[in-house]
């Protein structure tokens, strides 16, 4: 019975680590996480917690994969409103917490990594987010030195942490112009401003993630943005292309540039399983060194 029951446990290591892997190429490629990607592995956990628990005779497995999936899925979602990462990261989350409520404990692979007091799908969450900093790092970097930020600035260069700098930086760096056609499901529209007050009617019926709000500038009474880290909804796309169609918007919106999250979920999890909670570690060495 131990055996199989570990059996079923690597499997399901095995396929979130592969389905998180696939999550990761897709990411990279077309900045979306396919729906049908996270809720196959979200179907998988709930099949394989219900065969656990018929298996053992116990409830506890298939009550866990659901807990750890209702938790997980509005904590994660609270942080999408807050603009953390995007809906596809969401998903994946929930998906990894159904598949995995509980900690890794397996004795054929002397698994044994540093748990935490939260579920284990919320050392996947802390881990993810501390090591994407080192990534969001990089691909800034990254972009600093495609678009040539600094050119033959060298005094731009020596204040760099100058807080104008920083805010020039992340403004040249992570946002950008895209025409109208060109706009896709999920792109995030930075403010764009606006008097016709036919957009707010216009963008108000759609009840979508664009929010209308009053403006503070004197040139202008309105603007619109994206709300949160979700981006444009294909219905929001073809309003804004029928607007732009009837010379209502211009012809160019900025949005930001999506910063690929899942590839830190990946290590993230990779971590979570064979490592530990970074967060305890952390906290646990600090302990041990007072």
């Amino acid at each position: 019975m131990i055996m199989m029951i570990n059996t079923i446990f690597l499997i399901q290591i095995a396929v979130t680590i592969l389905f998180s892997i696939l999550a990761a190429f897709y990411d990279i490629k077309s900045s979306i996480v396919p729906n049908k990607l996270n809720f196959s592995l979200l179907f998988f956990g709930i099949v394989s917690n219900l065969i656990l628990s018929v298996i053992t005779n116990n409830i506890k497995y298939i009550l866990a994969s659901f807990i750890s999936m209702l938790i997980t899925y509005v904590i994660t979602y609270m942080m999408w409103k807050l603009n953390i990462w995007g809906g596809g990261d969401v998903k994946l989350f929930t998906a990894i917490a159904t598949v995995i409520p509980s900690g890794i404990n397996i004795n054929i692979l002397n698994i044994f990594p540093q748990l935490s007091i939260y579920p284990f799908s919320f050392s996947v969450v802390v881990n993810s987010i501390l090591i994407a900093f080192p990534f969001l790092v990089v691909f800034v970097t990254y972009l600093v030195f495609k678009n040539n930020i600094f050119g033959n600035n060298i005094d731009f260069l020596v204040n760099i942490f100058n807080m104008d700098s920083l805010k020039y930086i992340k403004d040249s760096t992570l946002n950008k112009f895209v025409l109208i056609d060109d706009l896709k499901e999920g792109m995030i529209v930075n403010d764009y401003y606006f008097n016709n007050e036919d957009i707010v009617e216009l963008l108000r019926n759609e009840n979508g993630n664009l929010k209308i709000y009053k403006s503070a500038r004197d040139d202008f009474k309105f603007y619109f943005k994206s709300q949160s880290a979700g981006g444009l909804t294909n219905r929001e796309v073809w309003q804004l292309k029928i607007m732009n169609s009837q010379n209502i918007i211009s012809d160019k919106l900025s949005v930001k540039i999506a910063f690929p999250f899942t590839p830190a979920i990946l290590f993230g999890l990779l971590t979570a399983i064979f490592y530990g909670d970074i967060m305890m570690i952390f906290v646990k060495n600090i302990v041990l060194v007072v």
